[in-house]
Formats: C-alpha cells, sequence, structure tokens
C-alpha cells in the first residue's frame, strides 16, 4: 500500500477512536432498559464520501422510529471518504457495522477479509444496491463546444478530465462508460479498445481522485470537459455552482452497495438494529431524501416523481453486463491489464 494510502487510513482509524472515547465515556453509566437491552444502541456507518449529507439527514428520522417503536436509543458514529480507502479502513481494523461504498469491488474487499458473508447481495432488496447514478458530461459554461456524447471526446481539438482509473473507483465508472458505449451498441472488443485509446489521447489531465479532477477542471481550467457522476452535479447545483453537463444516452448504472459488516455487528451486538437502517434506507422517505442529495432513486415511485432532475436514459447498462467487477478488475484494472495497455500505447 502506498504511504499516502496508509496514512489516511491511520488517520481514518485515529480520529474514529477519538470519537468513540468521548462516545464510551458518555454513555457508560446508563442503566439498562426494564427487559434488559442497552437503553443505546452506538451504531457505526463507514461510507463513500458524498453519502454524508443524505445520511445525516436520514439517520435522526431512523433513530426517531427506532425509538418510539423499541423504547431504545440509536446513536450513529460515521466515517466518510473514498470508497476505496474506506474499504481498507474496515479491513484494517475500522469497526463498522455497515458499509455504504461506491462500487461493488469495494465490499468484495471486504468479503475476501472474511468480515462481511458471501451472500451480502441477497440480504437487502436491490442486490443490495440503495443507491444509483450514471456517468454525466460537465461541460464549460453554455456547452461552447456543444459536446452530447462519448464520442465527441475524441474530436479534434477537444480535450478531458477524468480521475486515474488505476487510483479511483468513480474513474472506473468513466471508463466502464466509454467502453460500453461501443460494446452496449453491436461493436466489437477491438472496436471498443480502438474507441478507449483514442479517447485517453485527449486527456487533458489524470488526477489520482475524484476531487482532484473536479479541481483540475474548474479551478485549473484543464480541458473542455469532466467526467463525473451525475449526483455530484446536482448536488454542486443545489449548492449554488453553475455547471453545464449533458448526460450521454449510452451510460453506465452506476450502483452504490449497502452491506451488512457480519464479524463487527455480531461483535457489537447490534445485527438486529444495523440491518433495520438498512431496510430503512429502502424506504421511500430514505429514498426521497437520497433523490434530493443527487442521487437516482431505487425506488421507481420515487424515481418517477423526480423524473425532470432524472431524465431517463435511451441506452443504460450495467457493469454486470460487462461480466461483473471480478471479471471487469482482471481484465481492465489489474497490474498490466487493459488500462495500462492502452496508457502505454498512448505514451509510446
Amino acid at each position: 500500500m502506498a504511504t499516502w494510502q496508509r496514512f489516511r487510513v491511520w488517520l481514518i482509524l485515529f480520529l474514529l477512536a477519538v470519537g468513540l472515547t468521548g462516545l464510551t465515556a458518555s454513555c457508560q453509566f446508563q442503566a439498562p432498559l426494564p427487559d434488559g437491552r442497552p437503553a443505546q444502541v452506538n451504531l457505526t456507518l463507514s461510507g463513500f464520501s458524498v453519502t454524508k449529507k443524505a445520511h445525516e439527514a436520514i439517520m435522526p428520522l431512523f433513530a426517531a422510529q427506532w425509538e418510539q417503536e423499541h423504547q431504545q436509543k440509536v446513536r450513529f458514529r460515521t466515517s466518510y471518504g473514498a470508497s476505496g480507502s474506506q474499504s481498507r479502513a474496515v479491513i484494517d481494523g475500522l469497526e463498522a457495522d455497515i458499509v455504504h461504498l461506491s462500487l461493488g469491488l469495494d465490499v468484495d474487499r471486504i468479503v475476501k477479509a472474511g468480515l462481511i458473508d458471501p451472500d451480502w447481495t441477497s440480504r437487502a432488496p436491490n442486490n443490495s444496491i440503495v443507491t444509483t447514478s450514471v456517468c454525466a458530461l460537465i461541460t464549460r459554461e453554455g456547452n461552447p463546444k456543444n459536446l452530447q456524447t462519448w464520442q465527441d471526446l475524441t474530436r479534434e481539438g477537444v480535450t478531458f478530465v477524468t480521475a486515474d482509473p488505476k487510483t479511483s473507483g468513480a474513474a472506473r465508472w468513466n471508463f466502464l462508460a466509454l467502453w460500453g458505449s461501443i460494446t452496449q451498441t453491436g461493436g466489437t472488443f477491438d472496436q471498443a479498445r480502438q474507441f478507449v485509446t483514442a479517447a485517453f489521447r485527449h486527456v487533458a489531465a489524470l488526477p489520482r481522485d475524484g476531487r482532484e479532477a473536479t479541481d483540475a477542471f474548474l479551478k485549473q481550467g484543464q480541458g473542455d470537459a469532466l467526467i463525473n457522476y451525475e449526483n455530484e452535479v446536482i448536488l454542486a447545483r443545489r449548492q449554488g455552482q453553475t455547471l453545464s453537463y449533458e448526460i450521454p444516452p449510452v451510460n453506465i448504472l452506476i450502483e452504490n452497495p449497502i452491506a451488512l459488516v457480519d464479524k463487527y455487528a455480531d461483535q457489537h451486538g447490534t445485527r438486529e438494529v444495523a440491518q433495520a437502517y438498512i431496510d430503512f434506507l429502502y424506504t421511500p422517505q430514505a429514498q426521497e431524501i437520497f433523490a434530493q442529495y443527487g442521487f437516482r432513486p431505487v425506488d421507481a415511485t420515487v424515481l418517477a416523481a423526480h423524473r425532470q432532475v432524472f431524465p431517463p436514459v435511451p441506452n443504460l447498462f450495467t457493469v454486470a453486463d460487462l461480466g461483473g467487477w471480478e471479471k471487469v478488475q482482471a481484465q481492465f484494472f489489474a497490474n498490466g491489464a487493459l488500462f495500462d495497455q492502452i496508457q502505454q500505447e498512448n505514451q509510446a
């Protein structure tokens, strides 16, 4: 693991430990309920960064409902950051009861570490996908180069910014959107490779993560376009930023999974409450909040109510259509795999 990655994981664990010390002291002398249950349950959630505000809005609603129904308080501890960093932190000792990550590959790493049971996808609705998004093409104000599709990125004189898919989970979705725009419309493997190779010749900057990619585009003025999550664009606009963007008509459904961390939940005695919170996230009330923060709801009724914000994508495919995360990781993003080959070819 790179030095900066080790430091980020250490910092996550240290900050959470500081929070736990105060929390333990505050809860230490609470008398149990008459039936012997603890008066308060403490849940720890580890999530990828952009879910923070949505969870902060949902958690009090769940806590109030749980207390009304079970006469038991719920207090949340949270850790947010890049999905891969959160996954590594859980493996390295961040005792989260629940993880909400940006891609299934990061959950699978925790499964391989023996902390989450292999059947995790079957234990919540929608194969444990609780929020979704698509890839957006953010342009300069007014879209002066009229960029509408992924193919437009290969036009002469056009450059764009995306994070590096070797270091950013979000950028893997970006790469797969480009790839699938060919293979999911009748193109061959070789045609997809040629297109993606050509597209990456137009990259103005390939930063380490999504935040740095956004800074490169917005603050440093690099590129004519930026590939990013639709939910990030919607949230930024609602916070007052002026951003022009397009949703290319051939796109990948970005699926964000939720999972109970079995080992830690059982160790903490929080399985029942943790699973109840996961289930609550699928209710119309919680899905409405996710929609307000830019995520495409997985509840069909809530999604339909926000049709103007989340227009249907004519050709929407999933990572399963490309063979699933295990195949995709080995084929495209492992050391020496297709992305490395494309970069070497373009640098030759």
